[in-house]
């Protein structure tokens, strides 16, 4: 029996970067020998087990024959004889197919070095195309690594236009395709996720709404860089930059999906785009079963951003309408990150990268002055219903009216 350090955290030492999880591969046993050894069972799928005293995971060493189409649809050997070249062999990109033994020696069969040094991101073989997931994976890690120079390389591009155009990635299932982009938006580079997609044509297959974004132009006043899907990318890179959660990034990716179904004969105005992303937000959470969370703040954000950039012209009646829709009585903390997102859907333009946004703090202040404010004495006077909404509406609107001129900025 010999154990092997692999993948990630391999790759990650190399890198000289931190190493949260450690990865641990065996060969030379067998399942009843590492249940005997003391190791807990917990694979469902293939053999993996938790250390009995670190806790840490430990595979057997396997490989793996493709038998149906999707990432379920294979048929995985493990035996004492499995050598561990042969399981770096199955793994997704070469960076990920090393290995480092108990004495600290290096174990790459595949160039994963090379590649850490050339920032090339490449499939080990091609057996890459039997599993549709690395189309995901491998557009991640391009997000992840972006910053330090990787990219993906072409005949990569290539087997990944290629298992788009098989079908093969019919096969994938919404939880899957949600957690990988899930964890993308949260990476450094989020947009590069994306942008990596459609250079392999899988965008069009997956995210529809988002690929019909790019060539859709905007008012060059206000969008300088014109191309919607060029503004959107540029958006979401900002609330990366931002350090902005992973809810408020999907709302930015979410805002100006409407703005793909404008008419042809009113562009590049996009009068009413709001309401159109709306429905389409709806759509794409409900097709990736996204959280509530996130398709809440996703679904305010595109509703209201505009009126959110407007808010230094609205009428006190108006700013009252929008605090209500948005339910800033009950989610203060979603409210304040819609107005993030609207900062870096602002600051995701050509030449407004670091424009100021005062409506933030003035919404922000006027909504607290709102939330803070005393009801006892109207809901104490007996009233009910409609009666009772209607004294809390008009106490509400005054309140705009008496801050709203004070907190406007200059003042």
């Amino acid at each position: 029996m010999k154990t092997y350090r692999v993948g990630g955290c391999v790759r990650d030492q190399l890198l000289g970067m931190p190493v949260s999880d450690i990865d641990w591969v065996v060969t030379g046993s067998t399942v009843e020998a590492m249940k005997t050894a003391g190791y807990k069972s917990i694979g469902k799928d293939f053999p993996v087990f938790l250390h009995p005293e670190s806790k840490q995971e430990y595979a057997l060493a396997r490989c793996e024959r493709k038998t149906a189409p999707g990432y379920h649809g294979f048929e995985f050997v493990t035996d004492p004889t499995i050598t561990i070249e042969q399981d770096l062999f199955r793994r997704d990109l070469t960076i990920n197919s090393m290995a480092e033994d108990e004495d600290g020696r290096l174990i790459d069969p595949y160039g994963g070095q090379r590649d850490l040094e050339s920032r090339t991101l490449r499939h080990v073989s091609q057996a890459f195309v039997e599993d549709p997931v690395r189309v995901l994976r491998v557009a991640r890690f391009a997000a992840r690594y972006h910053h330090l120079g990787f990219k993906i390389a072409d005949e990569t591009i290539d087997l990944m236009r290629e298992m788009g155009a098989s079908g093969e990635l019919d096969a994938l299932v919404a939880e899957r395709v949600w957690s990988e982009m899930s964890r993308a938006l949260s990476e450094p580079d989020p947009a590069i996720f994306f942008e990596s997609l459609r250079a392999c044509d899988a965008l069009i297959i997956l995210f529809p709404e988002i690929d019909a974004l790019y060539g859709i132009p905007q008012t060059a006043k206000y969008h300088p860089e014109i191309d919607t899907g060029v503004h959107v990318m540029m958006a979401l890179q900002k609330s990366a930059e931002l350090g902005l959660d992973n809810e408020t990034r999907f709302a930015v990716l979410m805002h100006d999906l409407g703005k793909a179904t404008t008419p042809p004969d009113i562009l590049p105005s996009h009068h009413g785009h709001e309401r159109r992303s709306v429905k389409l937000v709806k759509r794409f959470c409900a097709r990736w079963r996204a959280p509530k969370s996130h398709t809440e703040l996703a679904l305010i954000t595109a509703e209201f951003h505009t009126q959110v950039h407007r808010a230094l012209e609205l009428k006190s009646s108006t700013l009252l309408k929008l605090f209500t829709k948005t339910d800033i009585f009950r989610k203060p903390d979603r409210f304040r990150k819609m107005i993030l997102a609207c900062l870096a859907d602002i600051r995701g333009r050509t030449n407004f990268e670091d424009a100021d946004y005062p409506q933030a703090d003035y919404l922000n202040r006027l909504g607290d002055k709102l939330r803070n404010a005393d009801l006892t004495e109207i809901k104490s006077a007996g009233l009910k219903g409609k009666a009772l909404g209607d004294a809390i509406y008009e106490f509400r609107l005054q309140l705009i009216r008496q801050h709203k001129k004070a907190l406007e900025p200059g003042v």
